[in-house]
């Protein structure tokens, strides 16, 4: 799996050129504008929310030795799991829906790839596409929400925090690898079936959405910037694996 991973991340240094070669760039207009208006929506409500966590949080501990000690740790913990629930939901947001935009990007750089313009793919529409990504996306959302609150919890026992955090990190990248391999998995398989395949290819969803979750680190930019690119990775190592399962061809 660590190969795959490091495959899934390496695949976005070729990411920005393919998409200029493509001229595919007028193609994410809506959802980088969609990146924006969310991320902005939910920095706005994590920053008012922050200090009531930490301060509900802080009401556990009723007595009264140790409780600057322990209201401190409860506004980090608050401000973590503002944090933490803010990136779920925005990357789960914002992949459900530009769905209808990233297909057919995906569909332009899959036929670029394999040489094949008339493909024998599932044929969806803009709805359809749309509630594939809703149903994948909020999907992942119950499954990660379900995982995240064990993990964070361990965020209380001290040295098993460490190992808490990078797992929450791992959790966070896989589905955010999950949702960007959808877009070319839409066109091969079913919904069951897509959930098979990216459980097998597990470590280039983890390396896809290892940059991705980073590229939110970067103010402003990375949020514009990161469907664009990690769609594209994303679609290179999916087409990768597609093509070693059902022996398609390869243009290259």
């Amino acid at each position: 799996m660590i190969k795959n991973i490091i495959s899934g991340i390496k695949a976005y240094f070729g990411a920005f050129s393919l998409i200029s070669k493509l001229k595919l760039w007028k193609y994410f207009v809506i959802p980088m504008i969609i990146s924006f208006v969310t991320a902005l929506l939910i920095g706005i409500s994590a920053y008012g929310l922050s200090d009531n966590i930490g301060s509900f949080i802080s009401k556990a501990w009723i007595w009264d030795w140790g409780k600057d000690t322990f209201t401190t740790i409860s506004s980090f913990i608050g401000g973590l799991i503002i944090i933490v629930i803010g990136l779920i939901l925005f990357k789960h947001v914002i992949m459900a829906l530009s769905a209808p935009f990233m297909s057919p990007v995906s569909e332009k750089i899959e036929t670029h790839l394999t040489g094949i313009t008339n493909h024998n793919h599932r044929s969806t529409s803009f709805s359809q596409q749309l509630w594939r990504g809703i149903r994948i996306n909020g999907r992942n959302l119950i499954m990660e929400l379900l995982l995240t609150i064990p993990i964070l919890l361990l965020k209380f026992i001290p040295i098993i925090n460490i190992f808490s955090t990078i797992l929450l990190f791992l959790l966070q990248a896989y589905y955010a690898g999950f949702g960007n391999m959808d877009y070319t998995l839409e066109r091969h398989y079913q919904y069951k079936k897509s959930l098979q395949f990216v459980s097998k290819h597990r470590g280039l969803a983890i390396g896809n959405g290892i940059v991705f979750i980073l590229f939110l680190l970067i103010p402003v930019i990375g949020v514009i910037l990161v469907l664009p690119l990690s769609v594209t990775a994303a679609t290179l190592k999916t087409v990768d694996a597609l093509q070693l399962k059902n022996n398609l061809p390869n243009a290259a």
